[in-house]
């Protein structure tokens, strides 16, 4: 497992080797491969495990009863999953999260530090001090979304996002990771009105799209 490469990601940011080394071995890690279309944690289901994305891209899914899908986030490499409920006791899942593409997942046990203090671990209030920082950029993705899916018409949510992502990126260039059926579930639409809606917008000179690459004009 590489060290140097865990220290850049947000959960370990501040540890010293030492300290990563420690926390993997207290929080149990194991690394797992899976292929595209993998269910990695089922709606229903509970978890102590946070997932960090090593290689690849998963996707958090709420899928009903009735088939119904929407598509809440798309997690890539370097990202995590699943954090709110690997920390809450015995909460079940409200999500699916699925594999987009051949990806590798790091498990950890954060849900063992809930009520355990660990004596002479240092890396303890650093790494938990991360996982908030997690937790509070998982809230401002999903309050994104819920301002996106708002707005009563498929232009003015497909504005929304993009305006959103240009900010992110400080560039009205960008790709995004969603593909057109991907996108449509995550503003939540009909992947062919969607299509529709973008070729008006391309006529009407507000953007020009290349896949899932976009440039606002």
């Amino acid at each position: 497992m590489d060290i140097r490469h865990l220290q850049n990601t947000t959960l370990f940011r501040g540890l010293t080797e030492a300290e990563t080394e420690a926390a993997l071995t207290a929080l149990h890690a194991r690394e797992n491969a899976y292929r595209k279309g993998d269910i990695l944690l089922h709606a229903g289901s509970t978890t102590e495990d946070l997932g960090l994305v090593l290689e690849g891209s998963v996707s958090v899914e709420s899928n009903d009863m009735w088939g119904n899908r929407t598509l809440l986030n798309h997690v890539g490499k370097n990202q995590f999953f699943a954090e709110t409920y690997a920390y809450l006791e015995d909460a079940p899942m409200l999500v699916d999260v699925i594999a987009n593409e051949n990806c590798r997942i790091l498990f950890l046990r954060t849900g063992s530090l809930r009520n355990t203090v660990m004596p002479g671990a240092s890396w303890q209030g650093k790494l938990i001090a991360n996982l908030l920082t997690i937790s509070s950029q998982k809230n401002l993705a999903l309050s994104g979304r819920s301002f996106h899916t708002a707005h009563k018409t498929i232009r003015r949510r497909v504005m929304s996002y993009l305006n959103a992502v240009a900010l992110q990126k400080g560039s009205t260039e960008f790709d995004i990771p969603f593909d057109r059926q991907q996108l449509a579930d995550y503003l939540n639409v009909e992947r062919t009105a969607l299509s529709k809606e973008l070729g008006r917008m391309q006529k009407d000179g507000l953007l020009e799209i290349r896949k899932n690459h976009f440039h606002l004009l």
